[in-house]
């Protein structure tokens, strides 16, 4: 098991940045992947940006070269930077877990909101 906790969101204008933090209450230095979502109001939970216990990265096409994922072991942190944020990604950000190669994301943070103004 694992708790996580978001923080680092807040209200931004278009074009600005932020850096959200997902802080683990143990460490992640084996876990299989760490992931960010979203949730936009009246549609699914979507991922949004994706590392690997390896450190292979995966995202999203409406996020590619915009926002980063990245992951400090030792601090048993992952972390999203948003740059050149746009109004479409007001939402509802969500950290999340997969301990093990065979199952899905199971562990989440509570969210932290992202709102972006135009």
């Amino acid at each position: 098991q694992v708790q996580l906790m978001e923080s680092g969101g807040g209200l931004v204008q278009a074009g600005g940045s932020l850096r959200l933090s997902c802080a683990a209450s143990r460490s992640i230095s084996s876990t299989n992947a760490m992931g960010w979502f979203r949730q936009r109001q009246g549609t699914q939970r979507e991922l949004v940006a994706g590392i690997t216990l390896g450190g292979s990265t995966n995202y999203a096409d409406s996020v590619k070269g915009r926002f980063t994922i990245s992951r400090d072991n030792a601090k048993n942190t992952v972390f999203l930077q948003m740059n050149s944020l746009k109004p479409e990604d007001t939402a509802v950000y969500y950290c999340a877990a997969k301990l093990n190669s065979w199952e899905y994301f199971g562990h989440w943070g509570q969210g932290t909101q992202v709102t972006v103004s135009s």
